[in-house]
């Protein structure tokens, strides 16, 4: 063989290694990554091509699947009251994707979990199609029905928990949307409309929306005054002048109206909602000490998962003014309806927070279990003595302060209004807040908070919240307790 036939065939030689070694390479190297990858049309086309598992609440499916006239996809998803579920189900597009538990289930839902192998098996064997397992929520069909029509036509979210076990009871947000609009291949014009929707339907803002939380953070506030051994006694007498400065600065702290705060107690102070009390307390603890509190209640946490990842709610790191108006619920200080609702569990709780969560269990199509989840404590964010304490300041603001709408009769509830400013220099609507838990012989089996976007016919910072936002807590407390019999 002459030199140039060598060469040929050498650089002929190399070029079949470099095919053999690249289609190996494809073959089982990345052989996960191209099943897997969103424009693989032949993933999405199995998805669809049987009934996927549902998304259960008290023993009910709130998700289904209907035949299509596709030539692709033989199933899409559909819902049952989707825009009340899609908080929490999310949804599951033929086009665009899939969100919240939808998402984070979607190999339960399809069949397609390495655990459900014994049942793909079977179903093989006997010539049954594939089926996938269903995701039970700890959800309470009562609860989310009072959440969704309390919140009716406004821009706002509730969210309600069991302090003793995290099981969230109630993730409801308005306006919402209906996720079986968005599930088939030709829902282009439905999924724009919502896109362009400048209220934002698609929006989670009981999960993945930060307000101001206003006068409701005073709860936390006051468990740091306790905990820090500042004020021991509820009903003592606080160091609170009436002027009262911000720090470095000749701004006075108002409060709204003509209240009883000068020298006020933890109790008055919470009754009235006193901004001097708890702005100097925010200011005498300093800026640490109020930071490390509320990162017990589960403020700068960037991992909780519920297991939808929740927005992170910030307590900032801040100069002497502005660390006083946080703690009052102002300047930088931001959090999740998720995360009030922590508060008020954690205070229900005898200072105990448990960690929220919304699924219970995940079963296999044969309805074996093959996932529960155990409650765990997130952390301890005021002793039992302390916690009782401000229980009883709670109640107080439910008996004979700002809250008295959220009365339930026979039952003993403690809560917090709030209204907070919204703009510069509050020039925007502001936000109603009110957070509270009710109690029983049996502990408290619900927690709620409660926001309202957008209300200026009221002036008085707390009534506000207690006008607009406690009535809609009252009744998911009363439906939680009717159905917890």
């Amino acid at each position: 063989m002459n030199k140039p036939v060598r060469r040929i065939a050498v650089f002929c030689g190399l070029l079949v290694l470099a095919l053999l070694m690249r289609d190996n390479w494809l073959q089982f190297v990345q052989a996960d990554e191209l099943k897997n990858h969103k424009h693989n049309r032949r993933v999405a086309i199995a998805r669809y091509s049987q009934p996927r598992g549902n998304i259960i609440v008290d023993n009910k499916a709130v998700t289904g699947s209907e035949q299509t006239d596709g030539v692709d996809y033989k199933f899409k998803r559909t819902y049952v009251d989707g825009e009340m579920w899609a908080p929490v189900t999310g949804y599951t597009s033929q086009v665009y994707g899939s969100t919240q538990l939808e998402n984070l289930y979607d190999r339960v839902l399809t069949g397609d979990d390495d655990r459900l192998f014994f049942n793909r098996t079977v179903d093989m064997v006997t010539g049954k199609g594939k089926k996938g397992g269903d995701v039970i929520t700890t959800l309470n069909q009562a609860a989310q029905e009072a959440a969704f029509k309390g919140l009716g036509d406004k821009r706002g979210a509730v969210a309600a928990l069991d302090p003793r076990t995290g099981k969230i009871l109630a993730l409801a947000s308005t306006p919402s949307y209906d996720p079986s609009k968005i599930a088939g291949s030709n829902d282009g014009e439905a999924w724009k409309a919502l896109q362009d929707d400048k209220n934002q339907p698609m929006l989670n803002r009981a999960l993945r929306q930060t307000y101001p939380p206003g006068s409701t953070f005073k709860v936390v506030t006051a468990a740091a005054a306790l905990e820090n051994g500042l004020y021991k006694d509820p009903d003592g007498k606080t160091d609170s002048p009436l002027p009262w400065t911000l720090p470095d600065t000749v701004r006075p702290l108002n409060n709204e109206g003509e209240i009883p705060c000068k020298d006020a107690s933890l109790r008055t102070a919470l009754q009235y909602s006193c901004n001097t009390v708890f702005g100097k307390i925010s200011a005498d603890l300093g800026n640490q000490k109020m930071m490390d509190e509320a990162a017990k209640f589960g403020f700068n946490n960037k991992d909780l998962l519920t297991p939808v990842r929740a927005a992170e709610s910030v307590y900032p790191k801040d100069n002497r003014p502005q660390n006083a108006m946080a703690g009052i619920g102002q300047a930088s200080n931001r959090a999740t309806p998720l995360q009030m609702a922590m508060v008020a569990a954690a205070v229900a709780n005898n200072g105990k927070l448990m960690e929220p969560y919304m699924v219970d269990k995940v079963r296999a199509p044969n309805l074996n279990v093959i996932e529960t989840h155990q409650p765990k404590e997130l952390s301890q964010p005021l002793s039992a003595e302390n916690a009782q304490k401000l229980q009883s300041m709670m109640e107080t603001v439910v008996e004979k302060g700002t809250g008295t709408t959220a009365q339930i009769d026979g039952v003993k509830v403690g809560g917090k209004t709030g209204t907070a400013q919204n703009g510069v220099d509050n020039s925007g609507k502001p936000y109603a807040w009110f957070l509270s838990y009710a109690k029983t012989g049996d502990g408290s089996p619900v927690a709620v908070a409660v926001v309202i976007e957008g209300d200026k016919e009221t002036a008085r910072d707390d009534v506000a919240g207690g006008r607009l936002a406690a009535p809609i807590a009252k009744s998911v407390m009363e439906a939680v307790l009717k159905t917890s019999k």
